[in-house]
């Protein structure tokens, strides 16, 4: 199946038109046209080859809604017409530990990802949701419940789960005390998540201008991070969940944490700055990293944020704004996530 999206063709080049083949259906693959894709600040490193592992060329998308358009032979999850989502994976081993309890993002062979990754079978590099056309394997594919606004819910499939994944490991909810550090993509959703799982909320914040936003979002407050109110808020939380996605130190924050608190990294990739082991004895808290959930958590998180009406605060873009978005995402010019309008590429390709 040709079909057409939008690629990078190395790190300094601007994301343009480009043509190529999907893969035709295996007995269980589900087709699909892509109607929305979100813009997660991972395409942005990937595409510019931030982290140093980048295959060119590179079609960046992992939070795609769509509409199956045909199944193969034995596919029974799924009809023609449904509404249906992808995440940062297509693939998974499915026999180790962890893809049989349903952790496929822990995959012990490594899961396939979405874009910049290898199938599984052929060899063949993946290509993602900026794009026309998806091919997936029916394991990978999830229900869009009734209900959920398509047109928002695409972040939901990495900006959602990334957070709404360690809420559920470390238990959030009613009576737990949740801190949250960032307010962009990432950071709004663990506001709504975490809010909507019954948590006290509370976003960490440099100035105190995200006061009536960080409220918006349904935090319950907002505390300014100088040393005179952090002092005072020592042994405020049960958890903290870490947006942000560049280099910064967070040994300021560990004292915040209550005695068997966490503080989960889910925005940065990459080195972190030495810390003090006093805070992690004395109060026997953790330092922890959590990317994804498993594709039966995404589906639960989907389902909840349907129930609960949580879908996350977007700017639509025609796909030829792509590298625009890219530049303001950047400078954190975007409240608080950008969703591509995939009907955009027909205009903006001529396909």
């Amino acid at each position: 199946m040709y079909t057409i999206g939008y690629a990078a063709q190395h790190r300094e080049a601007p994301l343009a038109p480009f043509k190529f083949e999907r893969r035709a259906l295996r007995p269980n693959d589900v087709a699909m046209q892509i109607l929305y894709c979100g813009v997660c600040h991972s395409d942005l490193h990937q595409a510019r080859d931030d982290w140093g592992f980048s295959r060119y060329p590179i079609v960046p998308g992992h939070e795609i809604v769509g509409r199956v358009t045909e199944v193969g032979s034995q596919v029974t999850r799924y009809k023609v017409g449904d509404a249906v989502a992808v995440g940062c994976m297509v693939d998974s081993c499915q026999q180790c530990d962890q893809c049989r309890k349903g952790e496929e993002q822990l995959c012990r062979e490594n899961n396939t990802q979405t874009y910049n990754s290898l199938d599984r079978i052929t060899r063949e590099p993946t290509y993602g949701g900026y794009s026309k056309h998806l091919v997936v394997r029916e394991e990978f594919v999830l229900r869009v419940p009734d209900g959920l606004d398509l047109a928002k819910a695409a972040p939901l499939l990495c900006a959602g789960i990334t957070t709404y994944s360690p809420l559920r490991t470390w238990n959030a909810g009613p009576g737990s005390r949740v801190a949250v550090i960032g307010l962009g993509g990432l950071g709004h959703m663990a506001v709504k998540l975490a809010a909507g799982l019954g948590a006290d909320v509370t976003v960490l914040s440099r100035t105190p201008d995200k006061l009536d936003d960080a409220r918006a979002l349904g935090a319950d407050k907002l505390l300014v991070s100088d040393a005179k109110a952090m002092a005072a808020a020592r042994s405020s939380f049960d958890l903290i969940i870490d947006t942000v996605p560049v280099r910064h130190d967070v040994s300021p924050y560990m004292s915040l944490l209550d005695v068997d608190g966490t503080l989960v990294i889910v925005g940065q990739v990459g080195p972190i700055d030495e810390q003090l082991t006093v805070p992690f004895i004395l109060g026997r808290r953790r330092l922890a990293g959590s990317p994804i959930g498993g594709i039966a958590q995404t589906q639960e998180m989907l389902d909840f944020c349907a129930k609960k009406n949580i879908l996350p605060e977007c700017e639509m873009i025609r796909m030829d704004q792509i590298n625009e978005a890219f530049e303001r995402m950047q400078r954190s010019d975007v409240r608080y996530r950008f969703v591509i309008d995939m009907a955009s590429l027909d205009d903006t390709t001529g396909a």
